[in-house]
């Protein structure tokens, strides 16, 4: 399995792994976190599928984000495919799911929220990343990503460390921005969605939400997860994510 050259313009880092005549799969993570959060799925989807990750770009908008995923897809001759979204990834799936349904057969939307709070808080966050850079920020979301239980979280500091402050505070920014609660059940895509049941920054709660509104969507809590279910639980979670896109 190797990197797939050249990256589309809009995107850095496309990777794609997995038998060239297998379903696509899209990978899109969450915000501060690189496409190897995928890593303890990776291997299992690739036996299967051709999976697609990349890398998440400064944009405005999940709007915006969404246009990045288009542009890989035309880059690699992908007029349908698969989605796989982790929070603000699953805003992006949300999104495309309802903007552009010819593109997505199925859809798993794991740990996210049609609505993530005010937009004032996301505004005040990103006001304190540009003004102080990543390192308060990044600490205290550890503690929504996992359980108490979770120690190895190192990596995923690093990751968050890696971002530009900038660049992260747009990210925030975008999440702020977005609702799409009036927009679920425009979304035909046979849809999964994924909850840690700890999870406090998109809960159960949120994702029954948005499991009610899209027609015939299927919710999973997964036992023993916070915000990153699929590194927390993550047979559980390649294990439906399967199921799902085997139909």
């Amino acid at each position: 399995m190797s990197p797939h050259p050249p990256a589309p313009s809009r995107v850095h880092s496309v990777r794609v792994e997995g038998p060239p005549t297998g379903a696509p799969l899209v990978l899109s993570n969450a915000l501060g976190t690189t496409s190897e959060v995928w890593r303890p799925q990776l291997d299992t989807l690739a036996r299967r599928l051709r999976v697609v990750r990349y890398e998440l770009q400064p944009r405005r908008s999940v709007a915006e984000h969404a246009d990045d995923v288009v542009a890989i897809a035309e880059a690699l001759g992908l007029e349908r495919f698969s989605l796989c979204g982790l929070s603000l990834g699953a805003m992006v799936g949300m999104w495309l799911a309802a903007e552009q349904p010819s593109r997505i057969d199925r859809l798993v939307l794991a740990c996210t929220s049609a609505r993530f709070g005010e937009p004032e808080e996301w505004s005040e966050r990103a006001a304190l990343v540009r003004g102080e850079g990543m390192a308060e920020v990044a600490l205290a979301a550890l503690d929504k990503w996992f359980t108490p239980s979770f120690e190895d979280r190192e990596p995923f500091l690093r990751m968050q460390l890696s971002v530009a402050p900038g660049d992260y505070a747009l990210g925030l920014e975008a999440i702020g921005s977005f609702d799409f609660r009036d927009r679920l059940a425009e979304i035909g895509a046979a849809t999964l969605v994924i909850a840690g049941a700890d999870d406090t920054a998109t809960t159960p709660a949120d994702a029954a939400f948005i499991a009610d509104r899209i027609p015939e969507a299927r919710l999973v809590v997964l036992a023993g997860a916070a915000h990153l279910a699929n590194v927390e639980q993550p047979e559980a979670f390649t294990r439906a994510v399967l199921e799902h896109l085997s139909g």
